[in-house]
Parts: structure tokens; C-alpha cells; sequence
């Protein structure tokens, strides 16, 4: 392959992942394997400049602003960052650097060294000292306006402690322990898992509802004055004093290096103390302090060139995988934990990490014993990335999955097609928290106010340790929980009670049998009838009765021959649990059967999701992309480019107020 072929190949790729990282907060691949794709590609346009072109992703930002978005142009560019990688790079940072001055005159050149905050950047605007304006850095000259996301951060003042007006930049980002709880929620609620914090971040405050921006744990470090009226300061350290004593959460790990061996000095002591910091970083930032020698050193079009950015390479070690354990995660899923001899590595002790599952050993050819080589780049979790064969003795042993679960004995089981082991006990310790809440979700008894916060409580407190225990909660207990808590208290025992007089559908939803929803159970209700009925059912007379395929039957039988499944469902209808199917009602609402709505913009008074199941709750559907087939589009505040759209093709748009009388 030549330079050109291998250059277009390059710019390919780089676009690919660009949009997976920048656009839909998903990447794909590691921050260093996308920077050394993106080194390769300048190393090739500098040896052929001629193959150079203004679209490259060396000449440019990497992200857009979503359509959905009003549009923000950045009145001072918001730029990016030159990467290096060594700190021979950064001595010819310095000699590039020391040169200009020269040519100027300046006997000195102070640089600011800045922990780099692996988050989503953005400009936040303030007019007379109030916040009036936020906008993501998109492709660094036009950006997506989320003010009032941004006004959902704790830490972002409303209102500074100086009438001026002023731009100032900074990266909002997500800290370690409060990123590792929100997945953890997100997994046990069934949703998707967030790659990493960096993306967290951005997919929180680039959210079309406020309000779910508002309870994510979102925060902020500004670095840079972008515009300032009617002050002026000689350097930037001068600058981020500045803004700290107007009430800015300022980049708390900066340095002032009077030169060049300061700065190393300084990069090397955020390597270190980079597992103590409560925030994820992706290197170090190193820029000259005097503002208006950074003047005469310019920009490109991309990158200023009084600024660089080191990033820290991965770090390898070997050590001795001295054991295989099984660790059952609160879906049931069994994943296998290596144990490591300790090894320090990138600054923090290795004595354990994750194997990901039973593909991974296998890929691997991992087997107990085994010298391995660990790697562990930034803040990313270790991993194991080899094996040193050639130290094999002969004495180490295979490892294979366990066929019951660790914490319960029940089957663990791995479907075809899958990755990972489960465990397939309702009754697991283990899952109790996930089996609970899936219990009393809007898919399951819907018990209103029994949401992840108040299961995890009532765990913690052991006052309950499984599904039945539920329906054994008093007032008094309940109340416990919170500080003048017996109101909250008394509805939720209500509405548990409630939940004893649903629909048998509910109760087979709520069970959390794997590849049966909200629309298989309701299926298998009204065909069955009662619960005993269908377990009693073969796996023969669900996929011939049902039309069910062979999969989904043996789920849904295997898990009603499961002693764990038997013994809950006694004691459930021992507590006055309904288990049959209730006579259908005659009087179905379906006034929004056969339309379909698109939702677009800010509502006041529901979410998206809500005003989804109203939707559906009628008969309706929603989809997320205008066409001539779109009945309606539901707008509300700041609305972006589905409402042009539907304005172009003549769909009927409608507020909030009259989708609200169109509910009555």
C-alpha cells in the first residue's frame, strides 16, 4: 500500500471513530489507539504534504453539533490540542518555543502545566456577571446551546461575584466513584452502560430533557478566560486566579514552571498522583503563560501553537496469574476475576482485574499460573493483553466456567450466542438488588415510589433481602428510611399493597425471565391464565401452543423448575399475591391508534419517556425521525431541526398545551 492509499485509509477510519467518540459518545476503540492512528496520519501528510486537504482530520475538530441543538457560533474559537508523546516531543516544544522568543526579545518563558480533564468541553457566557449562555465545543467554531443543562451542574455560579462580561471555558466531566454508581444503576435497571466517564459526561449534558441532565452527577473545572471585557491580565496563571475569586470551580492541579525541566517535573507528578485524583485525565496540558507572547505565536486553524498536550503511554508489566475466581454481578452475570502477585503499574498497585468472561481465557490461552504481561493506560482499568508462553512449566492448569452459581448453586448457564455465564436463581444474594427493582418497575408490579435508591436502602438496612420481603414492609419501617418520612412511607405501603391485585401479566413481566417483556407476558397470561397453568407448561407445549422458539420456551420453562422460582412464588401467594389473569377491559382507549408522533425540544411538564407512554398508552407509537408519515410532532422549548423539518413537510405540529387537551 502506498502513502496516499494508506493515508485515505487512515482518514476513513479516523472519521469513523471521531463520530463514535465525539457525536454519539460511543467509542469503539481506546483514546491511545485512536492517537496513534491519528500520529500515524501526520507523520504521512508531513512526509507527503502534497496528499495534504482541508477536510483531513489533522485539520480539524473532531465532533459536530447535533441537529437537534440550537446552533452556537463560538465568538473565539474553541481549539484543540496538539498531542505529543514523549518528552523528546516536549524539549522540542520548548526549542520551537525558546526560538520565537528569541526573535522577540523575551529573556523568559514561564509555562503552566494543567492536568488534562478527560471530559466534554464547553464555553459558558456571562453578561453583567449572570449566566446567560453554555455551549458545547462541537467542531470548535459552532457548538450546541446547552444552557440549561449547564445550569444544572452544582458547581457552575449563575451569578459571579464580579459584573463583567466574560467567556470562560472548561470541561465538564463525571469523578470516578459517582461514574462506577451510575452504571451500576444503569445496569441493574437494564439500560446501557456508559464506555467511560469521558462519555458519561458528554451524553448527560448533551441530553434534550433538563431534566435528566439535573440528576446526573455531573461537575466542571474551568481553565481558560475565551473573552473578557473591560479587565486585562499580563498570564494565565494570573487569569485562573482571577476566575477562582469570582467563584469558578478552577483546574485544581496547576503548576507555574519557570522552565522546561520544571515542566517535566510537573508531568511526572500528575503521572503519580494521577489514582489519587478523585477525576479522570487523558495527560497533561503545558502552556506558555504570557498572554501576549502567546499572541505572536498564533494559532493554526486547529491548534494554538503556544500549547501542547502530553499524554502518558500505556504502561506494561509482567506478573504471575496465581489464580481464576468467579465474581456473580448484581445482573447474575459470573465473570472471572484474575489474582494477580501484586505489581505496580502506572502508579497504582495490581493485585486483581477482570477477565471479562469465557472467550476472553480461551482468546487469551490463559491458564492458572501463567507469567502475563498487565497493561494499564491512564485511568483505564487494567487488563491482561498477553501471555509469556515461553516461561511455561508445564504445571499450570486450565480454568473453565463454574456450572452452578458461586453465591446460590443455582445453574449458571451461557445461552447461544452470548459472551457471558448467568446465574439463574431469582433468589441469588447476589442479584437481589436487580431482582428487586426489575420487581417494582413500570415493566413489573409498578409499585410507585419502590425505585433503585429506597431498594438499595432497605437492602443496606436488611430489611429486606429478596422479592417476598416486600409485601412484609410496615409503615415503621419504610419511614426509617428517610427524616420525616412516615407520608412517604405510608403511600408506599399503599401502593405495594396495590401491586398485590395486578394482573397476572404483571407478575410473569416482573419475574425477570430472560427473553420475555411486557408483550410476551401479556401473551402468556391471557393464553394460560393462571400462573400454575403455565408452570406446569412444557418447553414441547410453549413452542407449539405459543409459537415460541426453542430458546425463549426453555427460558421460561427452566426457570419455573427452578427450587429458587418454586419457593418464591409459595411464599408470594402466601402473602395474597395475585396469580391470574384478570378479565379484559372492554373499555381500552386507543384515540391515538395507527398515528405516530416525533417528540422534539424541552417539555415542562413531562419527560420524553413519559409523554412516550401516554403515546403508546393511547394506541399511539413514537418514532425519532420526521417523514411524511408522521402524524405529529410534539415541540417544545428550543426546538431544533424536527421542527423544521415537519414545518417543510407540512406535518402538524403541536405544544405541549395541546397535546396536554388531546390526553384530557
Amino acid at each position: 500500500m502506498d502513502a496516499k492509499e494508506r493515508i485515505e485509509e487512515l482518514r476513513k477510519t479516523i472519521n469513523y471513530h471521531s463520530k463514535k467518540y465525539y457525536d454519539e459518545d460511543k467509542p469503539e476503540i481506546t483514546d491511545y489507539e485512536y492517537d496513534m492512528l491519528m500520529n500515524e496520519l501526520k507523520k504521512l501528510e508531513k512526509e507527503n504534504p502534497q496528499y495534504i486537504t482541508k477536510d483531513s482530520p489533522t485539520q480539524k475538530v473532531g465532533g459536530h453539533a447535533k441537529e437537534d441543538f440550537k446552533k452556537v457560533t463560538h465568538e473565539v474559537p474553541l481549539q484543540s490540542l496538539q498531542d505529543i508523546f514523549s518528552f523528546d516531543e516536549l524539549y522540542d516544544f520548548d526549542k520551537r518555543i525558546k526560538e520565537k522568543a528569541d526573535e522577540y526579545g523575551i529573556k523568559e518563558v514561564n509555562y503552566c502545566v494543567e492536568t488534562k480533564i478527560d471530559g466534554l468541553s464547553c464555553a459558558i457566557k456571562y453578561e453583567n456577571g449572570m449566566l446567560v449562555q453554555a455551549a458545547t465545543r462541537g467542531d470548535g467554531n459552532v457548538g450546541e446551546d446547552v444552557t440549561p443543562n449547564v445550569k444544572t451542574i452544582k458547581t457552575v455560579p449563575n451569578k459571579i461575584k464580579d459584573n463583567i462580561n466574560l467567556t470562560v471555558r472548561g470541561e465538564v466531566f463525571i469523578n470516578k466513584e459517582e461514574f462506577e454508581k451510575l452504571n451500576e444503576e444503569r445496569e441493574i435497571l437494564g439500560e446501557t452502560l456508559f464506555a467511560n466517564a469521558r462519555n458519561a459526561a458528554a451524553g448527560s449534558l448533551r441530553q434534550l430533557d433538563s431534566k435528566i441532565t439535573a440528576k446526573r452527577p455531573l461537575d466542571i473545572y474551568i481553565f481558560n478566560v475565551q473573552k473578557i471585557e473591560g479587565k486585562t491580565f499580563n498570564s494565565h496563571w494570573e487569569e485562573l486566579n482571577y476566575l477562582k475569586s469570582i467563584g469558578f470551580n478552577v483546574v485544581p492541579f496547576r503548576s507555574l514552571c519557570k522552565n522546561i525541566n520544571e515542566v517535566k517535573k510537573a508531568i511526572d507528578e500528575i503521572g503519580e498522583k494521577r489514582e489519587e485524583l478523585g477525576f479522570g485525565i487523558d495527560g497533561a496540558v503545558v502552556k506558555v503563560d504570557d498572554l501576549k507572547f502567546r499572541e505572536e505565536l498564533g494559532t493554526t486553524f486547529k491548534v494554538p501553537k503556544w500549547a501542547i498536550a502530553y499524554k502518558y503511554p500505556p504502561e506494561k508489566k509482567e506478573t504471575i496469574l496465581k489464580d481464576i475466581v468467579c465474581q456473580v454481578g448484581r445482573t447474575g452475570v459470573i465473570t472471572p476475576m484474575a489474582i494477580l502477585e501484586p505489581v505496580k503499574v502506572a502508579g497504582s498497585t495490581i493485585s486483581k482485574t477482570t477477565l471479562h468472561n469465557e472467550d476472553f481465557i480461551k482468546e487469551k490461552d490463559l491458564k492458572i499460573g501463567d507469567h502475563v504481561i498487565i497493561q494499564k493506560q491512564g485511568d483505564v482499568i487494567p487488563e491482561v493483553v498477553d501471555v509469556v508462553k515461553e516461561k511455561r512449566t508445564g504445571e499450570e492448569k486450565e480454568f473453565s466456567m463454574p456450572k452452578v452459581c458461586p453465591v446460590c448453586g443455582a445453574p449458571a448457564v451461557r445461552e447461544l450466542g452470548e459472551a457471558a455465564t448467568r446465574c439463574t436463581g431469582i433468589e441469588c444474594s447476589a442479584k437481589a438488588l436487580r431482582n428487586i427493582v426489575h420487581f417494582a418497575s413500570n415493566d413489573g408490579m409498578d409499585i410507585s415510589g419502590l425505585g433503585y435508591k429506597i431498594v438499595e436502602q432497605l437492602l443496606d438496612r436488611k430489611l429486606i433481602k429478596d422479592i417476598a420481603d416486600i409485601y412484609t414492609l410496615t409503615v415503621d419501617d419504610v419511614a426509617s428510611l428517610k427524616k420525616n418520612g412516615r407520608k412517604f412511607a405510608e403511600n408506599l405501603i399503599e401502593a405495594i399493597n396495590e401491586s398485590k391485585n395486578r394482573d397476572l401479566e404483571n407478575l410473569i413481566s416482573a419475574f425477570g425471565i430472560r427473553h420475555v417483556g411486557k408483550k410476551l407476558a401479556k401473551v402468556l397470561a391471557k393464553k394460560y391464565e393462571t400462573l400454575d397453568n403455565l408452570m406446569n407448561a412444557t418447553a414441547f407445549d410453549l413452542t407449539t401452543k405459543d409459537d415460541i422458539g426453542e430458546v425463549i420456551a426453555e427460558s421460561i420453562y427452566s426457570f419455573f423448575k427452578e427450587r429458587q422460582t418454586k419457593d418464591l412464588v409459595k411464599r408470594l401467594v402466601a402473602l395474597g399475591v395475585n396469580t391470574k389473569h384478570l378479565k379484559e377491559d372492554n373499555n381500552v382507549d386507543n384515540r391515538f391508534e395507527g398515528k405516530t408522533f416525533v417528540l422534539t425540544g424541552s417539555l415542562s411538564k413531562y419527560s420524553r419517556n413519559e409523554a412516550s407512554e401516554i403515546i403508546e398508552k393511547f394506541g399511539g407509537k413514537t418514532s425519532n425521525s420526521v417523514s411524511k408519515k408522521t402524524d405529529y410532532v410534539l415541540a417544545g422549548e428550543e426546538a431544533g431541526s424536527k421542527l423544521d423539518k415537519a414545518q417543510k413537510l407540512g406535518v402538524t405540529v403541536i405544544t405541549e398545551q395541546e397535546f396536554e387537551n388531546m390526553i384530557k
